[in-house]
């Protein structure tokens, strides 16, 4: 999963994707779960126990759908993550990988004052 996070993907056009307005939209993947453990909706039929939550920035919102809805378009290069009170940032390379960089400011003894 942790490959296709970040992803750009377009939702395929359906009735049902068309219903929701959702309907060629274009998103970035956010994670993948296992609907039969978990409780939300899922938009489209499901073949494999595995729904995908696509991230619209033009709604503010997410929505899980089955995977035969999702149309890749890129693997996300420059995409960036970062996590509150760590101090490392990862950025999607053009290979589709996770590249690790240290975002810690490194404080010399004698640059007190920085």
């Amino acid at each position: 999963m942790f490959s296709t996070f970040g992803n750009r993907v377009r939702i395929k056009r359906t009735t049902e994707t068309e219903n929701k307005g959702l309907a060629d939209k274009e998103g970035e993947v956010y994670g993948q779960s296992t609907p039969s453990i978990m409780d939300f909706e899922v938009i489209g039929t499901l073949t494999k126990d595995v729904a995908i939550n696509v991230h619209f920035d033009d709604l503010n919102a997410s929505f899980w759908f089955a995977e035969d809805l999702i149309e890749h378009i890129d693997n996300g290069q420059g995409a960036e993550i970062t996590l509150d009170g760590i101090d490392k940032k990862w950025t999607k390379g053009e290979n589709g990988d996770w590249i690790e960089e240290d975002t810690k400011k490194e404080n010399k003894w004698w640059q007190f004052w920085k």
